[in-house]
């Protein structure tokens, strides 16, 4: 690589980074205007989260299920569904069942998935028509390790919806993006009570 494409990725490398997040956001929220507030606050809340990685999946639910009870409410674990294929959304009726089932007023469940990933000393990113970055620049769209390695950190996105058990409808849904990190535990945390603090504005506790 010539001198003058290199200081073109670390320019553009500068840009990028300079106009990225860096604390979770709240990308965007639903709630159903017609339903009556469930004021979950007092109510047994049945909490369950997808994810590819089980680690990751467990991290989930143990930040939503504190979250949620921090809001007042007492948080039921969901058992594992196995015949779902992982990190796939579970059917919204199949949580309402369980939720009847264990006497729990509401469904809280996310599906985490894969937002971003960066590499550090020499940072790789995909933008637009070409990759740059770490001794590389090429086509394509995606992460290009860079020369030499580098550590990996990823960003997570959730999609979170609540439904009330009475009439298995959704009553309100969000979604937030965490920046990349190597502390998946914080992102997981910083997601849950994102989205738990939009759903608390919207009335749902």
């Amino acid at each position: 690589m010539n001198r003058t494409s290199l200081s073109l990725a670390a320019a553009l490398s500068a840009a990028v980074l300079a106009g990225c997040a860096s604390t979770t956001r709240l990308d965007a929220q639903w709630v159903d205007a017609n339903a009556p507030s469930p004021a979950l606050r007092g109510q047994r809340v049945l909490v369950a989260c997808e994810a590819y990685d089980f680690t990751i999946q467990q991290l989930c639910q143990e930040q939503l299920a504190a979250e949620v009870t921090s809001r007042g409410a007492t948080a039921i674990n969901a058992p594992e569904i196995s015949d779902v294929p992982r990190g796939q959304p579970v059917p919204l009726e199949r949580y309402v069942m369980l939720a009847r089932a264990n006497g729990a007023a509401a469904v809280v469940s996310s599906t985490v998935t894969l937002a971003d990933r960066r590499v550090s000393e020499g940072v790789s990113l995909g933008l637009g028509g070409f990759g740059f970055g770490g001794g590389s620049v090429r086509a394509g769209v995606g992460v290009s390790v860079p020369v030499g390695g580098g550590q990996v950190s990823t960003g997570y996105a959730s999609d979170t919806r609540i439904a009330s058990t009475g009439t298995g409808r959704m009553l309100w849904s969000g979604k937030a993006t965490a920046p990349p990190s190597r502390d998946v535990g914080q992102q997981m945390s910083s997601l849950a009570r994102t989205l738990l603090d939009a759903a608390d504005k919207a009335g749902m506790f």
